[in-house]
């Protein structure tokens, strides 16, 4: 069952937005200047995080497939022995 990139790369951004805006803050950075570097973060982390969870997806899907394949030759149902 495949995992839903859209929601999975927002939260993942969300969390690096928050994450980065604090760690700039802390740093003692203008407002300005930490919400333009937070922006670009969440920007690069829902691309990525979009990127990671389709090859997830990819893979597990082809474990579904190989899987399924696997039990219907075991079976004797379309394929030949």
């Amino acid at each position: 069952m495949p995992f839903n990139v859209r929601s999975i790369a927002v939260g993942i951004a969300v969390i690096c937005f928050f994450s980065l805006s604090f760690i700039g803050w802390i740093s003692g950075l203008s407002p300005f200047i930490c919400c333009k570097r937070a922006l670009a973060g969440t920007v690069l982390a829902y691309i990525a995080g979009n990127w990671a969870v389709k090859a997830i997806n990819a893979i597990l899907i082809n474990a579904i497939i190989t899987n399924h394949i696997s039990k219907q030759k075991e079976q004797g149902i379309g394929g030949k022995d």
